[in-house]
This record gives structure tokens, C-alpha cells and sequence, in this order.
């Protein structure tokens, strides 16, 4: 079984994706209230992405579980290059109008990806480590983006940065076959 793991909240205030914030102290109260629906599920290994906010998520997991974390850079959420980590009043004022939804298939965050190349980054990357993962128990930590990446995927569902198929919440666990 595979278990994803959203991280727990971070500030709201501010744009995600590839920010240097870790997570709130709410965000901190939603992990150690989620962790406990990891126990007694035989999760051999722990893997995150290495953002500060997947990463104090995977910390408060392994210290419960007891396990190791392997960080994948591969699992991080859309680089959104200028906008990572700004004020979201900030970036109004700067870039009327962007925002993920908005963006077209192709189209880059300033400095950053389009969904079409997070959509290749994120569908290879989980191609891959199912093959790593194979017959074992594992979690994955990352982000709300990713995981819907990675449930369009498992469903057979295309997918596209215009909606959000699977709202995961902070802390959020989801399991997949594999």
C-alpha cells in the first residue's frame, strides 16, 4: 500500500508552491492528529518532498512511526518561481490575475513551471517510484497538487490545472493499491 500524505497547513497568507515556509503551529496540530492513522499499518519507509512544510510534516511522522525519511525533490508542489512564498496581496498587486487556474497549459509561473511540465514532472516521477515501491508499505508526503496529480492519475482521469479533481486536506491521507 501506498499512504500520500498532504502536509499540514502552512501560512495562507502567502503563496505555496515552492516557498521556504514550514508549517503553522496549526499546521503542526493537524500532523500529530493525523499521524495516528499511520500506526499499526506496516509502513516500511517514509519518503517526502524536501519543502520545508512536506518535510517538518514527514519529521513529526517518522518520530511516531520510527522510521527514516528519504526526501525526493521530484514531489515538490508547481515551482511557481516569483510568486513562491510572496505575500498574496503582493503578488494581486504585481500579477493582476495569475493564478494556477488561470494559467494556459503551457504557460509558466514567472520564473517558475506550466502545468503541462508539472503534470510530466510529477506523472513520471510517480511512474517511477511505484516501480521503486513495489509490494512494499510506504508514505509518500507532499502537497495538495501533487496528490491530485497522482489521483488523476490512479483513476484514469485527465487532468488539468482548470479544477481540482481531489481535495485533499492539510494532513489529509489517502492510500493507493500498488
Amino acid at each position: 500500500m501506498i499512504y500520500l500524505m498532504r502536509h499540514g497547513a502552512d501560512p495562507a497568507n502567502c503563496y505555496g508552491g515552492w516557498s521556504s515556509y514550514g508549517l503553522t503551529d496549526e499546521g503542526k496540530k493537524q500532523v500529530h492528529l493525523a499521524k495516528s492513522h499511520l500506526i499499526n499499518k506496516g509502513i516500511k519507509q517514509i519518503y517526502a518532498s524536501d519543502l520545508p512544510r512536506a518535510k517538518e510534516t514527514a519529521e513529526i511522522v517518522a518520530e511516531e512511526l520510527k522510521l527514516p525519511i528519504i526526501y525526493l525533490p521530484q514531489f515538490r508542489e508547481t515551482n511557481n518561481g516569483l510568486l513562491a512564498g510572496m505575500p498574496k496581496a503582493e503578488a494581486s498587486a504585481k500579477y493582476p490575475g495569475l493564478y494556477w487556474s488561470a494559467l494556459d497549459w503551457t504557460q509558466e509561473w514567472p520564473a517558475g513551471e506550466s502545468p503541462e511540465q508539472f503534470y510530466h514532472r510529477i506523472k513520471d516521477a510517480w511512474h517511477e517510484f511505484k516501480k521503486q515501491v513495489e509490494n512494499d508499505d510506504v508514505l509518500l508526503v507532499s502537497h495538495g497538487g501533487v496528490i491530485d496529480v497522482i489521483l488523476c492519475l490512479e483513476n484514469g482521469i485527465p487532468y488539468t490545472n482548470k479544477e481540482t479533481h481531489f481535495k485533499i486536506s492539510y494532513a489529509g491521507i489517502v492510500s493507493i493499491e500498488n
